[in-house]
């Protein structure tokens, strides 16, 4: 069953998609039950839709929300609930390069290549890869930059990105 709710932010009003974790053939019901498959922000590129079917469900979403509002709050934690992997092996393999930057800090396309193992010229796959997070803020896709330090792609948009990273006091250099 896929879930929804919204919850406003610094970057506009996010949509949280999920689904309920499965515990044997029951639905977990304890805070946390719900692995978010999509956080998009208002006119994203490739941002999640809702669509029919879906199921309404604020409750559903307590455990992400309060991270999040922690998360713009201030707190440095990394986020510990769930997440629906969904993507290429090649995504996930970047998504995991990138759930690796630490907080507050920067790092290149190239330097994402570097560390999963793909040659340099990867470095546009290595973007496609990135531009289809489906979890923005989470998966924390607004810490690459380019090479020369500059604040380059971002499907939330660049305004987005600057402000992430200036939450995080992140100064953008080549990490």
């Amino acid at each position: 069953m896929t879930l929804y709710a919204t919850l406003d932010s610094p970057l506009g009003e996010l949509l949280l998609v999920g689904e309920l974790l499965l515990v044997g053939e029951r639905a977990a019901t304890a805070p946390g039950g719900t692995a978010l498959a999509s956080l998009s922000v208002p006119d994203q590129k490739r941002g999640a839709v809702v669509q029919e079917g879906w199921t309404h469900d604020p409750a559903a979403f307590a455990g992400i929300a309060r991270q999040l509002r922690a998360y713009f709050d201030g707190a440095q934690d990394p986020f510990t609930f769930a997440a629906v992997p969904r993507g290429t092996d090649f995504q996930q393999r970047v998504w995991a390069a990138l759930e690796a930057i630490p907080y507050g800090t920067t790092t290149t396309y190239g330097a994402i290549a570097a560390a999963i193992g793909a040659p340099r010229g990867a470095v546009r796959a290595i973007g496609t890869a990135i531009g289809a997070n489906p979890l923005l803020v989470v998966r924390p896709c607004h810490r690459v930059i380019g090479a020369d330090g500059s604040l380059t792609g971002y499907a939330g948009g660049l305004e987005r990105k600057r402000l992430l990273l200036g939450l995080e006091r992140a100064v953008p250099d080549a990490a």
